[in-house]
C-alpha cells in the first residue's frame, strides 16, 4: 500500500510539472530565416500581397559607402527572396508604404553636390515591373515614419533641412512635421504635428490608430523611449507609457523597428551613439490594453537601421547595421512567432 501511494505522489508531481516544461519549450524566441541576398542598412519596409519589400539603403565596404538602389521581396510562406524592380535612383532611408494596392516610395537621401545626405522629395509607385514617378513631396522630410490608414499615408516627424543647405547630416534638424498623402487622389495634406520632434523612430497601425515609438534627437544623438498615439479621425495625439531603458543603461530609441501583432506592439533593435556606442539586442512588447511594456526575447543579431514588419502573426527583423553608426551592413533576417 505504501509503494502504491509513493508511486501516485511521484506520478502527480511529474504531471504537475509537465505544463511548466511545455511552456518553457514554447517561449517565443527569434529564429533565423533566409538572409537577404545583399547586405544593407538604413532601410524601411512595407508589406504587399503577403511579401515584405525592402528598398535602397547604405552598403559600406573597406573603401567607401555606397547608396543602394536594389529592391528585395521576401516571401515568408516560402522563406525565399526575389529581386523586384530597382529604384529609379539610389536612396538610403527611402520610406516605403503600401496604399491602394501598390507599393510607394517617399523621399530618402541621395548623393548630390552637397553630400550624400541630400534630402530628396521624389515620390514613386511600383507599377508592375517599373517604378513610376508621381510627383514630389511638399518639402524634404527624411528619417521619418510612415503609416497607412485607409489609403492615406502619414509621414510623421523626422528631419528636414534648416540651414539653407541640403547635403550633410548636420544640415538637417528634427521636426514635428505631419504630412498626409492621399493615394487615391494623389494629393497632399497636413495633419496635427507630432507632440515631439525626433528622427529614426518606428511606427505601427492598430485598429486605425498610429503608434510612434522611440527615435532620437539630433542634438547629442540621444534616444527617446516615448510612445505616442495618433487618431486620424479626431486628429488627436496621446502620449502613452515609454519604452524602458536597456540593460546597458542607454535608452532604446534611435534606428529601432516595430510591428503590430494582435493586441501588442513589438519594438526591437536600434543604436546608441553616446560613447562608447553600441547596438541594442533588446525586444520590448507593449500591451495596448494595459499600456504596459514587458521584456521580450533578445534578437540573435543586434541591429539598427533595420526594417520590421509582421505577416500572419509573425514579426520579421530584416537587414540593418550590426555596428553602430553604419560600420557593418547586414543581410540577416530573424522571425519571432508568438
Amino acid at each position: 500500500m505504501m509503494i502504491h501511494r509513493r508511486s501516485l505522489i511521484v506520478s502527480v508531481a511529474v504531471t504537475a510539472a509537465l505544463p511548466k516544461i511545455a511552456m518553457a519549450q514554447t517561449k517565443p524566441r527569434w529564429q533565423r530565416r533566409a538572409d537577404m541576398p545583399w547586405a544593407t542598412q538604413e532601410v524601411y519596409c512595407a508589406v504587399l500581397d503577403g511579401k515584405i519589400y525592402v528598398a535602397g539603403g547604405l552598403i559600406r565596404d573597406r573603401l567607401h559607402t555606397r547608396i543602394n538602389d536594389r529592391v528585395g521581396a521576401y516571401d515568408p510562406a516560402t522563406d525565399s527572396w526575389s529581386e523586384a524592380a530597382r529604384l529609379p535612383q539610389p536612396r538610403h532611408h527611402p520610406m516605403l508604404a503600401t496604399a491602394k494596392g501598390h507599393l510607394w516610395s517617399f523621399g530618402g537621401y541621395d548623393r548630390r553636390e552637397g553630400g550624400e545626405w541630400t534630402s530628396m522629395t521624389d515620390v514613386w509607385v511600383l507599377d508592375g515591373d517599373l517604378w513610376r514617378p508621381v510627383g514630389q513631396m511638399p518639402q524634404p522630410l527624411a528619417e521619418t515614419v510612415g503609416a497607412t490608414v485607409e489609403d492615406r499615408v502619414h509621414l510623421i516627424g523626422g528631419r528636414s533641412p534648416v540651414t539653407g543647405r541640403n547635403g550633410q547630416w548636420n544640415d538637417q534638424a528634427d521636426v514635428t512635421t505631419h504630412l498626409v498623402f492621399d493615394a487615391s487622389e494623389g494629393a497632399w495634406d497636413t495633419a496635427r504635428p507630432a507632440p515631439a520632434a525626433r528622427n529614426s523612430a518606428a511606427a505601427s497601425v492598430h485598429h486605425g490608430q498610429i503608434y510612434v515609438a522611440g527615435g532620437r534627437t539630433v542634438e547629442g544623438g540621444r534616444g527617446t523611449g516615448r510612445l505616442d498615439r495618433y487618431d486620424p479621425r479626431s486628429d488627436r495625439w496621446d502620449t502613452l507609457s515609454p519604452i524602458p531603458a536597456s540593460d546597458s543603461g542607454n535608452q532604446v530609441g534611435g534606428g529601432l523597428a516595430m510591428a503590430a501583432v494582435g493586441e501588442k506592439l513589438v519594438a526591437f533593435g536600434g543604436e546608441w551613439l553616446t560613447r562608447p556606442g553600441g547596438v541594442f539586442t533588446e525586444t520590448w512588447v507593449y500591451d495596448i490594453a494595459s499600456d504596459n511594456w514587458t521584456r521580450g526575447p533578445d534578437m540573435g543579431v543586434p541591429r539598427h537601421g533595420l526594417a520590421g514588419a509582421a505577416v500572419d502573426g509573425v514579426v520579421y527583423a530584416l537587414a540593418g547595421g550590426e555596428v553602430y553608426s553604419g560600420g557593418k551592413a547586414s543581410g540577416v533576417v530573424e522571425a519571432l512567432r508568438f
